[in-house]
């Protein structure tokens, strides 16, 4: 640890044990926790001490393969900063730095996206210090195992879900302890953005969560790949069986990419070859899930949307293959048919089940408004809203024909509405909407 990290090092003491903390820029943030270990394939211990928690200089990462696609739309990833780990049940909460002791914030809980592939809770480009500052509320940014070691499963020697086991661990560990952080463990809401959203949208439907939160907020869950998957996760799953006792976890995870092509048979759905697996513990059978979502539709508030041009991302920034020779009138309706096929429709199917049970839901798209912004509002875009990062946005590609005060202009906007939401569960008419924004309650 530096000097200068010694000026400014925090101290909570907790029940959980002496977490150490960095105060910068306005927050208070208690990095890389540890919240459970797990072997290999295994379900997650929940720790009931801390580990010597020490500042670290290095963010442990679940073992992955770097996504050449997201290094050019959004940052790229400089591996030196990461460490990979097969136990990798960390988070970080991010709060305030003044407060009142005696007042208990609401808590967000931000469960990362990836296609259940890549990523961690920890990226410059997802930090909330902005939010956390002006809303008054704690984020607590959470990391569990992905691909390979969290999400493709069938057997005992290899469960699926086990991934969906870490979040739920750390859900337990957060109604727990973060009363010591500042944190109202009463007033929880999960927030998720695209495989995040949609791991949000299974926790619901899990055994064992009762409790542990009160709302969600699911942006770009992409739902349209949820069903019809359990062929394609068997074919997955058997060939990738040679892997399962490999020593070295990168290697592991360099090796499945050769089997990819061959489940491109199975259409869009091959585009994220990992997920939660209904008919595993801790998920009901597939045709179970919507009667099962609106079952528990009283049990939480819910704000859930996507973006106008999700597909864009990945349809209009496109390098090599098909799409490169497209004219731009037919790549909008590609992506305008494969937004609504994968995000819009079943979001509007979840919403309206969820309302026919009685749960308080809230619908929402956001939009570009910008005439020269080619990629619009494409996946991810609603990112730099919530986390508020010139730094680590400034060379995205995403935002490339987007002035940083329109980003500044609307986030701040949103920013305080999902806030509201996460207060109260509820947003009010009279409340301040961007204009990139369009929202209802169903």
């Amino acid at each position: 640890m530096t000097t200068q990290q010694h000026k400014r090092i925090h101290i909570f003491h907790t029940s959980f044990g002496t977490i150490s903390a960095l105060r910068e820029n306005g927050v208070i943030r208690a990095k890389s926790i540890r919240y459970a270990r797990s072997q290999r394939f295994k379900k997650p211990e929940l720790l009931e001490y801390a580990e010597n928690h020490e500042i670290r200089d290095k963010t442990p990462v679940c073992p992955q393969n770097v996504s050449p696609l997201l290094d050019r739309l959004i940052q790229k990833t400089d591996i030196e900063q990461f460490e990979p780990d097969e136990s990798p049940q960390f988070l970080t909460i991010t709060r305030p730095e003044h407060f009142n002791e005696n007042e208990k914030l609401s808590v967000v809980v931000w469960i990362h996206g990836g296609s259940y592939e890549i990523g961690c809770g920890d990226l410059p480009t997802s930090d909330p210090s902005v939010w956390v500052k002006e809303q008054n509320i704690i984020v607590v940014s959470v990391s569990y195992r992905l691909g390979l070691f969290g999400f493709l499963g069938g057997n005992e020697e290899r469960p699926a879900n086990i991934g969906l086991y870490d979040l739920i661990a750390a859900l337990k560990w957060i109604k727990k302890n973060i009363r010591d952080f500042g944190g109202d463990p009463e007033n929880i809401t999960l927030f998720g953005q695209s495989s995040g959203g949609d791991a949000i949208a299974h926790i619901m439907i899990s055994e064992g969560t009762d409790g542990l939160f009160r709302r969600a907020i699911i942006h770009s869950a992409p739902l349209g790949f949820r069903i019809n998957r359990q062929k394609m996760s068997n074919e997955f799953f058997l060939k990738t069986d040679a892997l399962k006792d490999e020593p070295d976890a990168l290697k592991m995870v360099a090796d499945y990419v050769s089997f990819l092509p061959s489940f491109r048979k199975y259409g869009l759905k091959t585009s994220m070859p990992f997920c939660t697996q209904y008919g595993h513990p801790p998920l009901c059978r597939e045709e179970e899930s919507m009667d099962k979502w609106k079952v528990n539709a009283r049990k939480y508030d819910v704000l859930i949307g996507s973006n106008q041009d999700e597909t864009a991302f990945y349809v209009k920034t496109a390098q090599t293959g098909i799409y490169t020779y497209l004219p731009h009138k037919i790549l909008n309706k590609i992506v305008r048919r494969t937004t609504e096929s994968i995000y819009e429709k079943p979001a509007k199917i979840f919403a309206e089940n969820f309302s026919a049970g009685g749960g308080n839901i809230y619908q929402f798209i956001i939009q570009s408004t910008l005439k020269n912004n080619y990629i619009g509002a494409s996946h991810c875009v609603d990112l730099p809203l919530i986390f508020e990062n010139k730094e680590a946005w400034k060379s995205a590609e995403l935002l490339k024909d987007v002035p940083w005060e329109y980003i500044q202009e609307n986030g701040k906007k949103l920013r305080a509405l999902w806030a509201e939401f996460a207060r109260s569960g509820s947003i009010s008419e009279d409340s301040e909407r961007p204009e990139i924004l369009k929202l209802k309650k169903v």
